[in-house]
């Protein structure tokens, strides 16, 4: 009997010290458990480019004024397995901002961008670049005649979206590529990333003399 009386004391005394939550207090503890979950949820993105600024420009033959206006930016996109990508544009710093907000405006419209990587990946190769479907600005060579040697322009998709030639009897580049505008990542005068890029005063090398350069952007 006395054990009896003994336990029953202890169980009383366990719930004085221990009195049973309010509904509010379950609630926060809900509240923060739900929070744990999605702070701890693994991100999806898949990382296609994380090169820091110095890795980006390894081996560009640029000088230092022009890696000075260079800035490397981290853009989201839907690429071509219907899947959320984190690339890398490494781009001049007056256009940076906008080339920002561009892939935004893009991955709200499911516009597919296959990859975005800085062509040091291809060993400054502009045709392996191409050839492999990736977008990218930055690529030092002849200052004279190609905006991207100081960042001020950029190449969308340009195995989708190929060099056709206007006035000559040759191939499209990159070669073998061909266009097909029902393609999605394929540009042509009435969509609404093309517009979207001329409105803020890049110009299209759609319009250029001698080819349709329809992955062309630029802009001084």
């Amino acid at each position: 009997m006395r054990y009896f009386l003994l336990s029953l004391f202890t169980l009383a005394l366990s719930y004085a010290c221990h009195p049973k939550q309010s509904k509010e207090e379950d609630m926060v503890i809900e509240e923060n458990n739900i929070e744990k979950e999605i702070l701890e949820e693994p991100d999806t993105t898949i990382i296609d480019s994380r090169y820091t600024f110095d890795e980006a420009i390894e081996g560009s033959n640029a000088p230092q004024k022009v890696i000075d206006e260079l800035h490397l930016i981290n853009v989201t996109y839907l690429s071509t397995d219907n899947k959320l990508h984190q690339g890398q544009i490494l781009t001049n710093k007056r256009l940076a901002q906008d080339i920002k907000e561009i892939f935004q405006f893009m991955l709200e419209q499911n516009f597919v961008i296959e990859r975005a990587i800085p062509i040091v990946a291809y060993n400054w190769s502009d045709s392996l670049s191409m050839a492999n479907n990736n977008t990218y600005s930055f690529c030092y060579r002849n200052i004279t005649y190609s905006n991207h040697a100081k960042g001020l322009a950029i190449d969308i998709n340009p195995r989708f979206n190929p060099l056709r030639w206007k006035t000559k009897d040759l191939p499209n580049e990159p070669i073998g590529a061909v266009l097909d505008t029902t393609v999605n990542g394929t540009l042509h005068p009435e969509h609404l990333v093309v517009k979207e890029f001329r409105k803020r005063g890049f110009r299209w090398g759609h319009t250029f003399t001698k080819y349709w350069d329809d992955h062309h952007f630029e802009r001084k």
